[in-house]
Order: C-alpha cells, then structure tokens, then sequence
C-alpha cells in the first residue's frame, strides 16, 4: 500500500471499528444495567459458570485459521471453503461433547439446573461457527463498515429479547435468550453483506497450510481462555454463584472500559501491521504510536472509574450490588496494562511470529497459578487483587520480546506511558476529595467525573503530550472523515 492509501484505509478501518465496538460494548453496558436491576447476582454466576467451557469450544472452533488466513499474502477460494468445513463439522463435535457433558459440569459445580443451560447455550457454537468465513472476509478486505452494523444489529437484537423476557420472569435463562438470538442476528447479517457463499470442499493441503500457523494461536488461544476464566471456575466451585455473579460483573465492567480501545485496535491494525511486516521502520512507527494512545485514553480512564465506584454501582446497579464496589475497584486496576499487553502480543501475530506469541504466553502459566494458590483461600477480593499484581508483571513479559526484536521493550513503553501517569495522578487528587466533599451520588459522579477529565486535559496540555494534539486534530477532522467512510 502507498502512504497515503495505507492512511485513508486505516482511518477508514479505525473509525468503523470504532463505531462497532462502543455501540456494541456500550449497547450491551447499557443493557447488562437493565437486566441487572431485574435480575438477581447467582443468574450471572450460574452463566459464569458455563463461560470457560463455551469459550474453549469456540477457540477449537476458530482454531486460529481465520487468523492464518488474514496474515496469509495468497488466499484462494478453497481456503475459505476448507475453514467453512472445518468450523462447521467442529462446533458439531463439540456441541455433542457439551450435550453429554453437561450433567458432569452441573456435578461439579453442585447446580442442578446448569444441565439444562448447558445443552442450549451450546447451541451458540454452531450458530457463531456459520459466520466466521465472512467475517473473515470482510476484515481482509478492511470492511469494518459491515461488520460494525452486523454486530450493533446482534446487539440490539440480543438486547431486546434478553430485557422482554427478563421482565416477564424467565430469570437466568433471560441471559440465554440474549446471547442466542443476538449471535443469530448477528451471523444472518454477515451473510447478507458478504458476497461470499459456500462450498463443501475441503482441502487438506489448505488446511495444513493454514492450521500451521494457526496451531500455534489455537494453543495459546486455548491457554488464554483457560487463564481469563480460571477465576470463574475456582470463584464457582468454592465459593457461592452470587459471588460469582458479583465477580463476573466487575470482571465485565473493566473488560469495557479497557477491552472496547484494544478491540478497536486490534480488529483495525491487524491487518495494516500484517501488510507492514517487511517494512520495519513503518511497523515500528505505528506499534509505537497505538502503544502510548493505549495509555493516554485508559490510564486515566481506569483510575477515574476506580475512584468513582460507589456512585457507579449504587446508582447504575442499585443497593443490592453494594458488594460489587471494592471488587470493580481492583479489577478495573487489573486491566491498567491490558491494551498496552494486547498490542505487544498483536505484533508478533502480524509478523509471522505465532511461535512467539504461544511461547510468551505459556511461560506465565507458573506466575498465575502461584497467585491462584496464594488468593484462593483468602477470598473473591483476595484473588482479584492477586490479579492486578500479576497482570502488571505479565505486560513486562508481553514486552521483552517485541524489544528483543524491534528495540521498544517494556522500559521504553513505560517511559512514554510517564507523562500519563503523572497526569492521572494529578487528575486523582481533586476528584478524590470530590467524593467527600459531596455526599449526593449523583453529584459525585458527574461533578467528580467533569472535574478528572478537565484536569487530566488541563495537564496534558501543560505537559504538550503529542497524543492530545492527535485527539484535537482528529476531532477537527471529523466531518471530513465522516464524509470519507461513507
């Protein structure tokens, strides 16, 4: 790509992305405080339950060949075919495996009625698995326009019937419904803006080239949905499902505020990094910059949150999530380093470098389970804190390999993230006296919340970071991009 074609694509592909993951993650937010002023915790805990057994069926599903097939240069018909195949005869196989499981997985966490939830969740492997090629599709051509839309209108879908049969007393299985009806909208959509259609041909040299590659994301795919859930699992063998609950709510409220930026990256830079991966000096350029933008939007904006806990959850969830304040608090903490984390392993899958990527990722394997060990018996906040400490270890890992290779390890990212620190700790004085000083909760949350962003603002400027100046110019650009992507 040309600099100036590679540009107009990649605000083309960011400014989709972006619309796709804050209206889905917002719309879902906003939905989720819905249904959590009808429904009661132990519904999210029993659905908490199931997470880690959906998810590592999804990633057996995925295998990472939709990955091998965007980073590969010469794609031809009959690999998509061959990953239609594929993902179609696996969320097979593994709808059967959870079926016949399912009564071992309500055994083991001693609730009988996740039988039941089990078998028709599953069912959301097979519905996921029908999409996969053209979402696919779509983001190697840099689609997200399409995208976006296919997933806000599984969204609103999923949200609608969640919250209707949520009022009309359906309890946890409101949750089911919502996530059932909101992946087929979803997939139906995908099938509708992509030109692509099916043939069951499967070719094992196809798969051969693209399964090595993506062996390699498959296992660390695997290790990692394994590693996000091992707390649902510990939280819900030993502890109560209304524990779980609070737990996976404060787990999903720092997801949004620090998994919406990574996604937006992520799902836009992927291939961009991809089609740079021969050019070093450009590679390096745009890693550096989604390094520290990462920073400048989620360091303060965890911090914020933190400080703002109890007028978030009182107001938003009500009274009866009260016990959800102090866990939100360090879970939001937990995620300080996440997108800075993501993009560091981002870049060894855009260069070919899958084998790295699995290598990093096993080898802190040994630090989690030590802190796992450690926090379990000591209780939910224990292990969350726990958690914080080995996510900030975990990023330095993330990024020694990408300063073996490319000379921008985890010293120099942290030395461009210190005028952001600063800020926010300026930012975290005023707004910490602010929720003394006022005991309204309304009052709290927005007047603290105008008084961290202004000031945060205040000092960036002072400071003169480049990322503000980048955020004013993209701003004052915004009409002409809006005319762009249209």
């Amino acid at each position: 790509m040309h600099n100036t074609s590679l540009k107009t694509v990649a605000t083309k592909g960011i400014f989709w992305s972006a619309i796709d993951k804050f209206a889905v993650q917002f719309g879902q937010f906003f939905v989720s405080i819905v249904l959590a002023r009808i429904l009661v915790p132990e519904d999210f805990g029993l659905i908490g339950m199931l997470t880690i057994f959906i998810g590592l069926s999804q990633i057996f599903i995925e295998s990472g060949l939709g990955t091998g097939l965007i980073q590969k240069q010469n794609r031809e018909a009959i690999d998509f075919s061959t990953l239609f195949v594929f993902n179609l005869a696996v969320s097979g196989i593994f709808y059967l495996f959870l079926f016949f499981a399912a009564p071992f997985i309500a055994s083991f966490f001693k609730q009988p009625q996740l039988i039941d939830l089990t078998r028709m969740l599953s069912l959301n492997l097979f519905i996921n698995a029908f999409g996969i090629v053209q979402r696919t599709k779509l983001t190697i051509a840099i689609d997200f326009k399409a995208i976006a839309k296919s997933n806000v209108i599984g969204m609103i879908i999923g949200g609608l019937c969640g919250v209707i049969f949520a009022v009309k007393g359906y309890g946890v299985w409101s949750l089911v419904i919502q996530i059932l009806s909101g992946s087929l909208a979803s997939s139906m959509t995908l099938w509708f803006f992509s030109s692509w259609k099916p043939s069951i041909v499967f070719s094992i040299k196809s798969f051969n080239s693209l399964f090595g590659f993506g062996s390699k994301l498959l296992i660390a795919g695997l290790y990692a949905q394994l590693l996000n859930n091992i707390y649902n699992i510990c939280i819900g063998r030993f502890y109560s499902s209304a524990s779980l609950g609070f737990y996976t709510r404060a787990k999903s409220f720092a997801d949004l505020s620090a998994g919406t930026v990574v996604s937006v990256l992520q799902q836009a830079t992927f291939p961009i990094l991809a089609s740079l991966q021969h050019d070093k000096e450009k590679l390096i350029s745009v890693f550096s910059r989604m390094i520290r933008m990462s920073a400048f939007f989620i360091i303060p904006f965890i911090t914020l949150i933190a400080l703002l806990a109890k007028p978030i959850v009182l107001l938003l969830f009500t009274e009866k999530w009260a016990t959800l304040i102090p866990l939100l608090q360090w879970m939001v903490f937990a995620r300080i380093f996440y997108p800075m984390s993501v993009v560091n392993m981002n870049l060894l899958n855009a260069v070919g470098r899958s084998d790295l990527y699995l290598k990093v990722d096993l080898s802190k394997f040994p630090l989690t389970v030590l802190a796992m060990i450690i926090t379990i018996p000591l209780g939910v906040k224990a292990m969350i804190i726990g958690h914080v400490i080995t996510s900030a270890i975990s990023f330095i890992i993330n990024a020694y390999l990408p300063g073996k290779l490319y000379g921008y390890g985890p010293i120099d990212q942290l030395k461009e993230m210190l005028p952001v620190f600063g800020a926010t700790i300026v930012m975290a004085i005023p707004v910490f006296i602010m929720t003394y000083f006022f005991e309204n909760l309304i009052l709290q949350l927005f007047i603290g919340g105008a008084v961290g962003v202004l000031t945060y603002l205040l000092i960036c400027w002072l400071l003169k970071l480049e990322e503000l100046k980048e955020v004013l110019e993209l701003i004052l650009k915004f009409k002409k991009t809006s005319e762009l992507v249209k």
